[in-house]
């Protein structure tokens, strides 16, 4: 995801028009402001509280007890401010703070924060496992978190043994000086009573144990021998699971159903009318565990009423989108995206292509679940979430409980690709859906919903279905003269709370990421949004995993047309900038053989 990037931009906005201000006016007016506004929505009340204007080592981010603990058996857990799908972070923000408090690594054991603001990025403000930032945002805080518990552990030994701290050494889980030694484990409750220090000195990266050093994942036994728990695997006392009976056509409503027959499959404890995303309203049967679920399901007679609701058909989709390709649109902002590009018409060399790509699923590994106990003055939920804050309101908005009352208890992933950070809380609200619904019919219990493959495959979300149309002018060298874009996609952010921030002269900036850059090429882009009956989201790499293919397979054509070697021809489009592109594409060069 791009989120990371747009909130930066927005908030480096916001500062620039600031200099004027006094510090506290650019706080409120960043946080209470356009920014502000923009990521409200998506914020919990700990996420707001931490806006605060505190003093260094005393942000919610910033507290050692949050994240790290130790027993007196000197096994120490620090929990990752993020959902880890396979990517490894749980253990390198654990490496990270265990480099810096200097813990024994044999001891180290992992787990994951909730909704709370300790959990939020410290770079943005809110909940997110995106963008490939977790180690870039987080880097220094939890360096910084365990440079902080270790000088609280040292003045806690300082204080019982009498003596200075500069007296004193801490190395591979114990503390030692003056005769005197002592594991973590047996100073860190008193240590966590001390004050966190403002500022800690960090280490000289040169004497760096764990990180830049081979090591390996901490749950790597776990996942190559079947023990890891994820989301899915989530077993709660009294626990039902139940599957939904979704629409055929997204937002549609059933007219009627027969239970009958899914009543009498052994297991099968409910059969429910439930709410569902986008206004939709479908079926859920309840049962002791998924197969009865399932097959209470199969059973169900159900009358679907589609007449309120459009149905796409990809055929008249692909036209329709293919006639909008060949002209208007709203031009892409930015200058450079509005270069002059009538001398194509002169050109010597003319190209013309089109591109489609479909809608595509996530098929994240793991499918969907999300584990629901609801009670009168509570809600708690066990899933994997990549925006456990968003998620938090979301669930306190459709229980009518304060945001406080809800609680989430992030759980490994089996992939996510994005499936996972629903802006609407799709699944999540669907869940709560079945929970309200059950605990209305006077059998209220915790409860799994789970999503089949096929499940997610017919009422899932996206990657939108986009067509890109590419008109070019070049001369004999390779100089392109002219370069007529157009993109028609779905908007993936339009209707939803990064709308304000992520939406410019109307065009979405996840559909024109990865666009022209980093070839200097004179560029007309514009782009349709269609309006579409289809759920959209953003798939790993967002708008890069069609423009990327599309700006590429044109630049190696020009190449090809006009004999150049086409790694020599990027080289010459990048100019003199770009140093970091043609560093990573000369290192492809090198490293492969190419040529």
């Amino acid at each position: 995801m791009i989120i990371d990037r747009y909130l930066q931009q927005a908030l480096a906005e916001a500062a620039a028009q600031a200099t004027q201000l006094s510090r506290r006016s650019f706080v409120t007016m960043t946080v209470g402001g356009a920014v502000g506004l923009a990521l409200l929505p998506l914020a919990s009340e700990g996420v707001r509280a931490q806006q605060a204007d505190l003093p260094p080592g005393q942000k919610p981010t910033e507290q050692p007890a949050a994240f790290v603990s130790i027993g007196q058996d000197g096994t120490t857990t620090v929990l990752c401010n993020r959902m880890d799908m396979g990517q490894g972070i749980e253990t390198a923000l654990a490496m990270i703070c265990a480099e810096e408090l200097d813990a024994d690594w044999s001891k180290v054991r992992t787990g994951f924060g909730d909704q709370r603001g300790n959990y939020v990025d410290p770079m943005l403000g809110m909940h997110l496992t995106g963008g490939s930032n977790s180690v870039k945002n987080s880097f220094t805080q939890y360096r910084e978190l365990g440079a902080r518990t270790k000088a609280m552990l040292m003045t806690t030994a300082a204080a019982q043994w009498k003596m200075p701290v500069s007296s004193l050494k801490a190395q591979n889980g114990r503390i030692s000086g003056g005769g005197k030694s002592a594991g973590y484990g047996e100073l860190f409750d008193a240590a966590m009573k001390q004050p966190v220090p403002e500022k800690v000195v960090l280490k000289d990266p040169k004497d760096f144990k764990l990180i830049g050093k081979p090591t390996g994942l901490k749950v790597s036994r776990d996942k190559s021998t079947g023990q890891q728990a994820y989301g899915i695997d989530t077993k709660l006392p009294g626990m039902l699971v139940a599957v939904i009976a979704h629409p055929p056509t997204f937002g549609a409503r059933y007219k009627g159903f027969d239970a009958s027959a899914a009543e009498k499959i052994k297991g099968v404890r409910a059969v429910l009318a439930v709410d569902l995303d986008r206004g939709a309203k479908g079926i859920a049967v309840v049962a002791d565990g998924y197969w009865p679920a399932k097959m209470g399901r199969d059973a169900l007679k159900v009358e679907w009423d589609t007449s309120a609701v459009e149905k796409p058909d990809s055929a008249k989709l692909l036209a329709q989108y293919r006639e909008l390709a060949q002209s208007g649109g709203k031009l892409a902002p930015g200058e450079a995206f509005r270069a002059d590009v009538s001398k194509r018409a002169g050109a010597p060399n003319k190209l013309s292509a089109e591109f489609v790509f479909p809608y595509l699923n996530h098929a994240q590994m793991e499918p969907l679940a999300c584990t629901v106990n609801l009670k009168a003055d509570s809600c708690e939920l066990h899933f994997a979430s990549q925006m456990p804050g968003v998620d938090t309101d979301a669930v306190a908005k459709s229980t009518g409980l304060p945001a406080e009352k809800v609680s989430i208890k992030v759980l490994m992933g089996g992939g996510g690709f994005g499936r996972r950070a629903v802006p609407s809380s799709e699944y999540v609200l669907d869940a709560v859906s079945v929970a309200k619904a059950l605990a209305a019919s006077g059998k209220r219990a915790p409860v799994k919903v789970m999503w089949s493959r096929e499940d997610d495959m017919k009422a899932g979300y996206y990657r939108p279905m986009t067509v890109h149309r590419a008109d070019i002018g070049f001369d004999a060298q390779g100089n392109v003269l002219g370069w007529d874009h157009r993109i028609v996609s779905q908007s993936i952010v339009m209707g939803s709370p990064f709308e304000s921030f992520m939406v410019k002269d109307g065009v979405d900036a996840t559909t024109t990421e990865g666009m022209r850059g980093p070839y200097d090429v004179p560029m007309r882009l514009a782009v349709h949004h269609p309006k579409v009956n289809v759920p959209v989201l953003w798939w790993r790499s967002v708008g890069s995993t069609h423009t990327a293919f599309v700006m590429e397979t044109l630049v190696d054509e020009i190449a090809q047309a006009t004999q150049q070697d086409p790694v020599a021809y990027r080289m010459k489009l990048m100019g003199g900038k770009h140093p970091r592109h043609k560093a990573a594409l000369q290192l492809a060069v090198d490293q492969s053989g190419y040529g």
